[in-house]
């Protein structure tokens, strides 16, 4: 543990974060370094708990509590607070492939099922994930380990997210021949063009590529599996594949309406975005401009609040942000206790901006879209919408319509599991869900020597999920090729 009676004597501290309408003049990352000393007193508040549920990872009422990948978090805060940073980058890196990525992106539910979080502000877990594997890097602890002998079987991974990386990382590090492919011309897969810059810049992806790369991964990039080469005949040049394609097809909204110009799927124009920022700083005018438009995001979360946020980054006329569920409490319900990961009311990046520039949130709660309205060139110009019931199915309550400005729509209103070229080739089954039909903790398909893994198996989830799914289908994977398997 940190200090015995730190938790009573410090205080909760978080990264400052660049004023809002400073970083909104460009895509770098807002939030600032905390010291060396300030960090060391956040491990202190580490508490001896006796049974800590912040590495738990399990899930209550369909969501995370605790860390999905079981991370050392009581370990690595003592280490900390004691000033051996070394020591803390080891532990973190038993359970977690890429830190860099989950203590910038991820939601944190370990802190939300932090014990000393039950009558005091949780001890901030992910800042000091971040700050340790930072330290790492900027140190050069952080070097290439590649396997000292190999096994002559190969393997590929089909898609390179989180999920597929890890899972490549697992298998090459005990001598396996991987091979990642991915359709986009980047590796990464959300890391790279669904997440934008701000929230993880990508030279932080690519380092973390260029080291898997030198320790023996091999990556094509520009293949489609199941267009540019069949699955098929994936299967005969493989020992072994493990899916992890992602949960790619997104939900849509069929309204009256909906074929009108300006109405976008939100990774459409998150993706096109960040592919543009990377090329050519946005000069090749090859992604979606939201400058001096009246944009309208439907559907919150993540994929919603990143819409927020380059869309002011673009210079915006305004945003609206409609969500049809109801706003939720400041503090916990009844039916909500720890350790669940709380519901509570949240201001996430892009709402703090859009408040900061425009003067108030920009989400409007219990609220549904009715209709698009165009005018005479087919472009969308207005949105009929209207409040909704607190609960499913949501109905429109009568004599509430009403119309909002729109010249550009993004719908981020989740997504329907993998699509499906590829299950079709290799014959894999689908689960009910339409995802690859593959239990947690085996993720073997009915195919002998496919294994799935990440969103493409468990729907659309947290990057914490994906690499515990990406280990996990890795090491069955090499108990597979193997008869068993060292792997964790």
């Amino acid at each position: 543990m940190g200090k015995p009676t730190g938790f009573k004597e410090f205080q909760r501290q978080t990264p400052n974060e660049t004023d809002p309408r400073l970083r909104v003049l460009n895509w770098n990352e807002f939030h600032e370094h905390m010291s060396e000393k300030e960090l060391r007193t956040q491990g202190a508040r580490c508490m001896d708990c006796g049974v800590p549920f912040c590495h738990t990872g399990t899930l209550m009422a369909g969501m995370a509590a605790g860390c999905p990948v079981n991370n050392l978090i009581p370990e690595w805060n003592d280490l900390v607070y004691r000033g051996h940073w070394r020591e803390a980058l080891d532990r973190l890196h038993k359970t977690n492939n890429f830190p860099e990525f989950t203590g910038r992106v991820c939601p944190a539910p370990c802190e939300g099922s932090c014990v000393l979080g039950i009558t005091n502000p949780p001890v901030t877990i992910k800042s000091i994930e971040c700050s340790i594997i930072d330290h790492g890097f900027e140190h050069g602890w952080v070097q290439p380990n590649p396997p000292q002998s190999r096994t002559g079987k190969r393997v590929a991974v089909v898609g390179s997210g989180p999920a597929g990386l890890a899972a490549a990382a697992q298998l090459n590090s005990v001598g396996h021949d991987v091979t990642v492919f991915e359709r986009a011309d980047r590796i990464g897969g959300l890391l790279m063009y669904g997440i934008p810059n701000m929230k993880l810049e990508k030279h932080i992806v690519q380092r973390r590529v260029d080291l898997l790369a030198t320790e023996g991964v091999k990556f094509r990039t520009g293949v489609e599996i199941g267009r540019d080469i069949s699955a098929m005949d994936l299967r005969e040049q493989f020992d072994a594949i493990v899916l992890s394609t992602g949960a790619t097809r997104p939900r849509d909204l069929p309204i009256p309406g909906r074929q009108l110009k300006g109405i976008h799927m939100a990774m459409d124009f998150l993706s096109a975005n960040t592919k543009s920022l990377l090329d050519s700083q946005h000069s090749d005018g090859q992604y979606i401009s939201a400058k001096d438009k009246h944009v309208v995001v439907i559907g919150g979360g993540d994929t919603g609040n990143d819409c927020i946020g380059t869309s002011v980054r673009h210079g915006c006329k305004g945003v609206i942000n409609l969500e049809i569920v109801p706003e939720s409490p400041a503090n916990r319900a009844p039916n909500n206790p720890w350790p669940q990961w709380p519901r509570i009311f949240r201001v996430d990046y892009g709402h703090a901006e859009v408040a900061a520039i425009f003067g108030e949130d920009p989400r409007l709660f219990s609220t549904t879209t009715v209709e698009f309205l165009g005018n005479e060139k087919g472009e969308v110009r207005a949105l009929k919408i209207a409040k909704a019931e607190p609960a499913p199915p949501f109905k429109v309550i009568p004599g509430t319509e009403r119309e909002i400005p729109a010249d550009l729509v993004f719908l981020a209103l989740g997504f329907l599991g993998p699509e499906s070229t590829v299950a079709e080739q290799l014959g894999v089954k689908l689960d009910p869900r339409s995802n690859y039909d593959a239990s947690h903790g085996q993720f073997t398909t009915n195919v002998p020597g496919v294994f799935a893994a990440g969103d493409c198996r468990r729907g659309q989830s947290l990057i914490v999920w994906a690499i515990n799914e990406g280990r996990g289908a890795a090491r069955e994977c090499d108990k597979y090729l193997m008869g068993r398997s060292d792997l964790p």
